[in-house]
């Protein structure tokens, strides 16, 4: 069952109407299972691009590789977004790209907190690097080769948490990096403008500034950044050096230049 907007919310939204347009239309729930898994069941159905789903809590929440994100109540920011390619639709790592742009544009925009992209998905802060939040993009109505609509997932750690054991030494939140309260509305609208943006920039084929200020947020984790990886069960090490044209992960090991497209990468120098 859809709630109400909250108040604060519903007049950030109303005020930027004209630069979010269809990014404006926006669902909000208490809690649900999983905004993602809404968002897609709303495309299916043809929802139009720009339908948002936004959640207090997620029951089941999911990150990259079918693992579980940690969603209390009131601890963070649960966003999903449906956008509809407007003309060939890019690779699905470029969605996630520039997903991950719009992210970190907009907690800049919104808090001032310095923040950093690590390919694939991940905003982190500070050395160690710690996680703030991520992204999540799934396909929708895939035929052949066509994508029909994406749904863009973000996780945004706001408050400190009990986080899981697994993660606690390598996550945090944005009000325990600026020892301030996150405007909430502010930050959801600077994330459905900056989405409006990239995704608008994807379809008119401007790819080169897409990488360039991907690359600008992720410098530290390339030229040259030492990293390890599984590659079918065995462990290589490398050095990660850009990314190329699709989103894919540039690296050298044993002597020669390779693409990652997917997997779990660590960066060796920027977690201890």
């Amino acid at each position: 069952m859809v709630d109400q907007v909250p108040a604060d919310l519903a007049d950030a939204l109303e005020a930027a109407r004209s630069r979010l347009g269809p990014f404006g239309q926006l669902q909000y729930f208490g809690e649900v299972s999983s905004t993602n898994d809404l968002a897609l069941a709303l495309a299916a159905k043809g929802a139009p691009g720009g339908t948002s789903i936004l959640a207090d809590a997620q029951r089941a929440g999911r990150g990259r590789r079918g693992r579980g994100w940690f969603s209390p109540p009131g601890a963070g920011l649960y966003l999903s977004v449906i956008v509809r390619p407007e003309r060939e639709a890019p690779d699905l790592s470029l969605v996630t790209l520039a997903a991950g742009v719009a992210l970190a544009r907009s907690v800049r925009a919104a808090t001032g907190l310095a923040c950093e992209l690590k390919w694939p998905n991940d905003l982190v802060t500070g050395r160690p690097w710690r996680k703030l939040a991520g992204v999540l993009c799934e396909a929708s109505g895939v035929a052949g080769e066509s994508l029909d609509a994406v749904v863009v997932g973000v996780g945004v750690n706001l408050l400190p948490a009990a986080y899981p054991a697994e993660i606690a030494q390598r996550a945090t939140s944005l009000e325990l990096e600026l020892s301030r309260p996150v405007d909430r509305p502010r930050l959801v609208v600077e994330l459905l403008g900056g989405l409006a943006d990239v995704t608008r920039r994807l379809w008119d084929g401007d790819r080169a500034w897409i990488l360039n200020e991907w690359r600008r947020f992720g410098r530290a984790g390339l030229g040259g950044a030492a990293i390890r990886w599984n590659d079918r069960g065995t462990d290589r090490q490398g050095s990660a050096r850009d990314i190329d044209a699709d989103g894919a992960l540039l690296v050298e090991a044993d002597g020669r230049r390779e693409r990652l497209v997917a997997g779990e990468v660590t960066w060796e120098r920027l977690i201890d």
